[in-house]
């Protein structure tokens, strides 16, 4: 039989590498560790990778697993997802992960500027009626530019059409480079080179995304860089809503397209 919430979010009070830091909690109280978490709890100077929205944490655990050269933090407020990935790092032992309950909203307290060097964005919601809540709209890019280094790297994963065209909009509109494109990552040039770098991220996949995939959905994926100068611009675009909300969901809404 699996935990209850309760008893999940007890195991993860005694995780070392647990930080638990809601709205409710953290409020305008700075965080202690913003700027230091390669120093004070990493122990080390590594490159610095978040995934926003890391649900149950498979992925992060699973970029910890392939890329030990470099430190992992999940990022999610939904604490009972987070303890599934929490726990499997916790039992393998792996130095290089941690993770961080708390609203992305607010994921500038955490992290000190130019601290990060990359962000994953796995499988977020969509957000198609509320652009400002899209981890992709420019609401967070400024966000994320207080902390990502200058050019970081952002990754967008997603089963969801809308995200994914929405972000290309946005990339173009502000011209962001773009090192990499694609509409069927398991059909892409990736996948006809198994052995470069890139392509090692072809081995994770989270519960949900096997699901998508049986479901005969293409996995989209970029990643883009996002320097410092210059002023971000919503695009201006009607974009075509996804059929679906998410897995196993219908759509809420009649609308057609959204902006």
């Amino acid at each position: 039989m699996g935990k209850g919430k309760l008893a999940k979010f007890a195991d993860m009070a005694s995780y070392p590498h647990v930080f638990e830091c809601p709205y409710s909690v953290v409020d305008e109280v700075p965080f202690e560790m913003k700027g230091r978490w390669g120093k004070e709890f990493f122990h080390n100077d590594r490159p610095l990778v978040l995934e926003l929205g890391c649900g149950r944490g498979e992925y992060t655990v699973g970029l910890a697993r392939l890329f030990p050269e470099k430190n992992f933090i999940g990022v999610d407020i939904k604490g009972a997802r987070m303890w599934t990935g929490a726990t499997e790092a916790l039992r393998a032992g792996l130095p290089n992960v941690a993770f961080l309950r708390t609203n992305i909203e607010i994921i500038d307290r955490f992290f000190g500027e130019n601290e990060v060097s990359e962000i994953w964005l796995t499988f977020s919601d969509p957000q198609m009626k509320k652009p400002t809540k899209r981890l992709t709209s420019t609401f967070f890019m400024e966000r994320y530019r207080r902390f990502l280094k200058d050019g970081g790297c952002i990754h967008l994963k997603t089963d969801s059409n809308f995200l994914f065209t929405y972000t290309t909009y946005m990339v173009e509109k502000n011209g962001l480079p773009l090192e990499f494109s694609t509409t069927d990552l398991y059909h892409s040039v990736l996948a006809e080179q198994p052995d470069t770098e890139d392509a090692r991220i072809l081995g994770i996949q989270t519960y949900y995304e096997r699901q998508w995939l049986e479901r005969g959905l293409n996995i989209r994926y970029m990643r883009f860089r996002l320097p410092h100068e210059g002023l971000l611009e919503e695009p201006d675009v009607e974009i075509e809503m996804d059929e679906y909300r998410s897995y196993n969901r219908s759509k809420r809404s009649s609308s057609v397209t959204s902006k």
